[in-house]
């Protein structure tokens, strides 16, 4: 049953990353370009013939009010609902069935399996766009699961957010092509491509930067010229990195690291 359920997982994800690869909308700065030429009369036009039915899912409501004041002053595009927490999300896309369905990724409840599947099934109706905290290789993994039309970051301007949804909803992609790459190759190694790695999360910046030097093979005395600290500062760094991921040498920290994919991929 967990073979089943990765294997779909992976379908999935590769379904949606070959959307965003082939589709001829990339950006959000292409989609905001193209806005732009238009012009407001344009989008007035597209107002009078539709308008976007937009759910809103976010567990800040400081946040969700931000964005629900940007999309009342468009004329095209229309705030049906808001949502807490992806079940209310999941209920209220059921039932009102919007276009377009804004999804915090890091709401609660979107860790949840079944919801996750529940999302994912939602999306052959609602285009999915997500917004992330970070554009990261692993959030936009975790946004594919979701059959997602869309993966954007907190951090960008109103007028992109406006632009994005008006993209999706006409069916484009909204995928950065760089990230998709580099999660192709990802995807390559195996079903999970961002395995568990709790022990990381105990390393100290600097134990960290040793385990990644450690991974590429660097003696004690490269690592500390690399790092411009002393060996036997390296060694006790070393001796930590062992002890916190609960390995009995030096080869088994190498593999944990590689295994664990804790050791970025190379840009291709």
């Amino acid at each position: 049953m967990a073979t089943t359920t990765s294997t779909r997982t992976l379908l999935r994800v590769v379904s949606s990353l070959l959307l965003a690869i082939t589709a001829t909308m990339l950006s959000v700065g292409y989609a905001q370009a193209e806005t732009t030429v238009a012009g407001r009369d344009s989008v007035l036009h597209a107002a009078q013939q539709s308008t976007i039915s937009v759910l809103l899912a976010d567990d800040h409501i400081v946040f969700r009010s931000g964005m629900r004041a940007v999309i009342g002053a468009q004329p095209d595009i229309h705030c049906v609902a808001e949502a807490p927490d992806v079940f209310t999300a999941i209920s209220e896309i059921q039932r009102l069935r919007p276009d377009v369905a804004i999804l915090d990724l890091d709401m609660p409840g979107l860790d949840d399996p079944a919801a996750i599947a529940s999302v994912a099934a939602l999306a052959d109706t609602t285009r999915i766009l997500t917004l992330a905290t970070g554009e990261t290789e692993q959030n936009l993994y975790r946004a594919l699961q979701l059959g997602i039309s869309g993966f954007l970051t907190k951090a960008l301007p109103s007028q992109d957010l406006i632009s994005a949804i008006r993209a999706v909803a006409r069916g484009d992609a909204l995928i950065d092509p760089r990230l998709t790459r580099n999660l192709v190759s990802r995807l390559s190694y195996g079903i999970e491509p961002f395995p568990a790695a709790p022990e990381v999360d105990t390393l100290t910046t600097r134990e960290h930067q040793v385990l990644l030097l450690m991974a590429k093979a660097y003696t004690n005395p490269e690592i500390a010229r690399t790092l411009g600290v002393g060996e036997q500062t390296i060694k006790t760094h070393v001796s930590n990195v062992l002890a916190k991921l609960g390995v009995r040498d030096r080869v088994q920290a190498v593999v944990y690291a590689h295994t664990r994919r804790v050791v970025p991929l190379e840009t291709v």
